[in-house]
């Protein structure tokens, strides 16, 4: 080969490469998977590198990213859960393989008091997938299991199983099985729906999309959204700040539009149908009507919330619906508590307006149906939707509000979603029910709904509707969506603030007993001070002074725990940076329970003295007045080493105040060697002085021989059960209980506990007999004074009986 011929084929060679790279470009069979570049929706679109697409163009403005780190995949996950009550325990969790712009849930279910999951979001970065950081998260503390009857657990396994492989999704039986079994969870009797169920089914709607579209599972689909429109209205607000109901909406609405040539097919236009419409048990089961009328061109799915329409106007020319709210007789009639008819593309619009009885209306005229039909459009899809429960604005203020069903338009195929002649549809004016002139100036009329709030550009509202007398708008469109009524005007919705849907095991239960417990405490220490304070005789004894001490120590705590330091007043503090009182009302629990516990331990050490070393026992002189300066003085100590060394230990966090767990209170180290080692050590001290005191009073039992000196030991054993709540022993419960030794364990502390008072009350005011007959002569002094005279009489009665036996004797 010649000079020129080499050269030749050298230009031919530099022509063509940069068109077989293009070529290649457009594929990924000769790319390295590394390499290969996706759209976010999984599209193959080129091959790093080769410029030559984007010249002069950087990748980066794309938002294009490499096919093989489209997910963020499983990644550890640390934090605690709340047990039962406000136990924590640390658990290992993991966060879900999540795609880009999603938010991840964890593996096993992990919801906030709120119903709101704990979500992570996994977004793009470096055209690879990568999860949120969480370096400025606080420590999470959350719920598994608590009292209300929900589906969450259920439905977090169902899409673990699909994630993970378990459950198949890409076949027609394992998408009937998955949607069946996610149909039976929604219509569970009293079950209480969350804001994680809604984020969950949005997720596995979206599992669905990644498959073929399956006709079967449209009924299920539809009995799901049914159910979660039917839902409390703050489940889903709550659910819409993770974009949870437009996630659903999106997803349900473009499963929908991809069914009609599975639903309506041409081949079926003119047969006789075999089962036109569901029985009575296929209703109940899904909560969804069906209706075949294949052979004009149709299919409906009706439910009360949600009804889809299928329409193939190539079968009998029909291209709309009319929904009625009363019977006729060309109309067709539902379970569902409304009538309707099908629009054929030759009706006429002002026939249509004058129908009684019409809610909503919508179809396309023949001049219409024909220009789009040129542009690839084969079937129309209509769903109604009766109220606007999954059109969340994520606002708290909103200018217009739907007050009419919303109506959803689709032409499957259509190349784009605009019109080039308008297309009419009517809404029934719900303003006459409550006619408001100003509404009409602050933007009354048609809308529709753009994912973010309700819109009115591309639709117009009929000039010759009357908004104020007419029952039926007249609305037109030039572009696809759904669309409503509004009504102008300042709608505000309630702050959504700290709302509880769900509470741990046992803990209301435990609350109401700690109440209660409390409460009849605090009416037993009234009791005491009462008698105190009306009975000298019984308030001058050493005993009585102490047991006054104890009371008020125990008074002082209940009144903290009780009415001023609550979760709710400590978050208000913590809110309002009110950080001075917070930690003075958490220094006052701490130094009254360390009072109380001081107390205590002076007790049992008094209490030894007197059941243990009986013999030799002297006390010093002013012992009370020495043992209150002890017990109201010393734990000033550890009180202001907590509150002066680490006053922020007070502050509850804000993983605590997020599940209403936090208090004004020591932790970490202040509430270690502030509170737990000082009260663990009385603690132990007085369960050795109780032991060896129900010791001495058993050897004392053993060896005793008369009738008297028995029944004085019954009573010192009735003592012993008095001790066991007057020396602080029920704290054993809570140390069990901490150590997570039981649910058990909790209800003992709780319930004995809070019983110290009202305790105290019975055994030294109601069964005191010096006391009792001291209450009935203030309370019925009559009574008193006839006991009196017959105890007198008794006695003479006794003498007397005593002297004739002597006289017999002598005689």
């Amino acid at each position: 080969m010649n000079f020129a011929g080499c050269l030749g084929v050298c230009l031919v060679l530099a022509l063509e490469l940069p068109l077989k790279l293009t070529a290649s470009a457009n594929s990924n069979e000769n790319c390295p998977l590394e390499r290969q570049m996706c759209l976010s929706n999984g599209t193959y679109d080129h091959c790093f590198g080769l410029e030559v697409r984007y010249p002069g163009k950087t990748n980066r403005s794309t938002g294009l990213v490499y096919c093989d780190s489209m997910f963020c995949e499983p990644e550890e996950f640390q934090h605690d859960y709340i047990i039962r009550n406000h136990d924590q325990t640390p658990h290992l969790n993991s966060w879900k393989r999540t795609k880009i712009g999603e938010r991840a849930t964890l593996h096993d279910v992990c919801l906030l008091r709120n119903g709101m999951p704990v979500t992570r979001a996994c977004k793009l970065q470096d055209f690879r997938a990568h999860w949120e950081s969480l370096d400025e998260w606080y420590r999470v503390v959350c719920l598994r299991r608590f009292r209300e009857h929900t589906i969450s657990g259920d439905l977090n396994r169902l899409h673990d199983d699909i994630l993970e492989g378990r459950r198949r999704t890409n076949d027609t039986q394992g998408r009937r099985e998955m949607s069946g079994l996610m149909r039976n969870m929604f219509r569970q009797r009293d079950r209480t729906l969350l804001p994680v169920d809604v984020h969950m089914t949005g997720q596995m709607f979206g599992t669905l999309m990644q498959q073929d579209k399956d006709a079967a599972v449209s009924v299920d689909l539809v009995s799901v959204c049914k159910e979660i429109m039917s839902c409390d209205r703050q489940v889903l607000r709550l659910s819409a700040q993770l974009n949870a109901t437009n996630s659903l909406l999106s997803q349900f609405e473009n499963y929908m539009d991809a069914l009609p040539d599975q639903m309506v097919p041409k081949e079926r236009c003119g047969k006789v149908v075999p089962k036109p419409s569901s029985d009575e048990a296929e209703t109940a089961t899904t909560g969804v009507e069906t209706y075949n009328f294949a052979d004009i061109g149709v299919q409906a799915l009706i439910t009360g919330n949600i009804s889809v329409f299928f329409a193939n106007p190539e079968c009998d020319s029909i291209t709309g619906i009319a929904i009625y709210s009363a019977p006729s007789w060309d109309r067709r009639t539902s379970a569902s508590g409304f009538w309707y008819r099908f629009l054929r593309s030759s009706d006429v619009l002002a026939k249509i307006k004058r129908d009684s009885d019409l809610e909503t209306a919508a179809f396309l005229p023949d001049n219409l149906w024909r220009e789009v039909r040129s542009r690839g459009a084969t079937y129309l899809i209509f769903k109604v939707y009766s109220h606007d429960a999954l059109f969340v604005e994520s606002t708290h203020q909103r200018n217009r509000r739907p007050r009419s069903k919303v109506i959803s338009i689709s032409l499957p195929g259509l190349e784009n979603n605009f019109l080039s002649l308008p297309l009419p549809f009517l809404l029934r004016n719900e303003n006459l029910r409550d006619p408001d002139a100003k509404a009409l100036s602050l933007g009354s009329g048609c809308g529709y709904w753009n994912y973010v709030t309700w819109l009115s550009e591309g639709v117009t509202t009929s000039s010759s509707s009357d908004l104020l007398k007419d029952p039926i708008i007249e609305c037109h469109t030039y572009h696809l969506t759904q669309f409503a009524f509004l009504v102008g005007g300042s709608y505000r919705t309630n702050d959504l603030g700290e709302e509880v849907l769900i509470t741990p095991i046992n803990e209301k239960v435990l609350d109401i007993i700690s109440i209660v417990g409390c409460s009849l405490s605090l009416l037993g220490i009234l009791g005491i001070f009462l008698t105190a304070a009306l009975f000298k005789s019984w308030r001058s004894q050493a005993s009585t002074k102490v047991l006054l001490h104890l009371c008020l120590a125990l008074c002082l705590q209940m009144v903290l725990f009780v009415f001023l330091n609550t979760d709710d007043i400590s978050e208000q503090l913590v809110v309002n940076g009110d950080t001075v009182r917070c930690v003075a009302l958490g220094a006052a629990m701490q130094y009254s329970i360390l009072v109380l516990f001081s107390w205590m331990l002076i007790i049992a050490f008094l209490q030894f003295q007197r059941y243990v070393t009986v013999i030799g026992i002297e006390r010093p002189r002013h012992y009370i007045l020495k043992a209150a300066l002890v017990a109201w003085s010393l734990p000033l100590v550890p009180t202001l080493l907590v509150a002066l060394i680490d006053p922020d230990s007070y502050l509850p966090s804000a993983a605590q105040l997020s599940t209403d767990t936090g208090i004004c209170y020591p932790s970490g180290y202040g509430l270690i060697f502030g509170v737990v080692l000082p009260v663990t050590l009385i603690t132990v001290s007085n369960l050795v002085i109780f032991v060896y005191v129900f010791y001495s009073i058993s050897h004392s039992l053993s060896q005793s021989i008369h009738k008297s000196e028995k029944k004085m030991v019954v009573k010192q054993i009735r003592l012993s059960i008095l001790l066991f709540f007057l020396l602080g022993i029920t704290w054993i419960f809570g140390i069990f209980a901490f150590m997570q030794a039981g649910v058990a364990f909790s209800y003992l502390f709780c319930i004995t506990a809070t019983m110290q008072g009202f305790v105290m009350f019975v055994y030294f005011v109601l069964l005191d007999s010096a006391n009792r007959r001291a209450w009935v002569g203030l309370i019925c002094p009559t009574k008193m004074k006839m006991d009196v005279q017959k105890r007198t009489t008794e006695l003479q009665s006794m003498t007397t009986s005593s002297t004739n036996f002597t006289s017999r004797s002598h005689n």
